[in-house]
């Protein structure tokens, strides 16, 4: 698949946790990427049956489908959660 430079665009929002963005964009800004060139270039290969993302899709589709987690809750997510639980504890105050 190519792309015209004619073809018109559509945007995507993604919502990915502090940390992971974070560690994302060290790694593309150190290779001098965007995530725009990113997203783009696996989306093409991923329509172009790039055998190696097809299998990384099939790994997260397996990963869904049996809720098999990839990623271990870290300092910052844990932090987050008591956060919000204590903005929100149905007992405090009493």
């Amino acid at each position: 698949m190519s792309i015209s430079p004619f073809q018109l665009k559509k945007s995507i929002h993604i919502n990915l946790n502090k940390d992971t963005h974070a560690e994302f964009r060290i790694a593309l800004f150190k290779r001098g990427l965007s995530m725009q060139e990113v997203f783009e270039f696996l989306a093409v290969n991923i329509v172009d049956g790039n055998e190696e993302l097809t299998k990384f899709l099939d790994e997260i589709e397996y990963n869904k489908k049996n809720k098999v987690f990839t990623k271990k809750v870290n300092s910052t997510d844990a932090d987050s959660i008591f956060d919000a639980i204590n903005q929100h504890n149905p007992l405090e105050g009493r």
